[in-house]
């Protein structure tokens, strides 16, 4: 069974400099094991949207990210309310999920309004970065440049 590390996200990352930085680790993280960063499309968000309309986003946006993920995944899911980590946990949680004979590990970061509850209660893990709130382009450019150590 060949194990492989997944970014799995909303929306797609518009800054050349971004773009240009997650490619320099998804080839540097390909040389020590399968990396792949797998894009789905955001909903549009209208401006001043209601609750109810949020929820609905969210949702779309949750329905999309549980079709791509297979039982088998060992889920991580980036929130707020998750556990912060040093690199030395995320390593063990790497390996954990390569230990438990999960296909993969996905680390997935919801869309501009954050991830449907759904997807936070299939996650095995949740992972938080900070109490503040990052641009979600950022965010995957940090999450890249930890798995890289994080496999070296």
């Amino acid at each position: 069974m060949n194990f492989c590390v997944k970014i799995l996200c909303v929306g797609k990352i518009k800054e050349d400099f971004y773009r240009a930085k997650l490619e320099e680790y998804r080839k540097s993280i390909n040389k020590r094991v399968p990396f792949e960063i797998i894009e789905l499309s955001d909903e549009s968000i209208p401006a001043n949207p209601n609750q109810s309309i949020m929820d609905k986003i969210k949702e779309k946006e949750g329905d999309k990210l549980l079709e791509s993920i297979n039982s088998r995944d060992f889920v991580v899911a980036l929130c707020i309310e998750g556990k912060s980590t040093e690199l030395q946990g995320m390593k063990k949680l790497i390996e954990r999920a390569r230990d438990n004979q999960n296909t993969s590990i996905i680390f997935v970061i919801g869309g501009s309004l954050g991830l449907d509850d759904r997807v936070i209660k299939r996650a095995n893990y949740k992972l938080s970065f900070s109490n503040m709130t990052f641009p979600h382009q950022l965010m995957r450019v940090m999450l890249g440049e930890q798995i890289q150590k994080a496999v070296e």
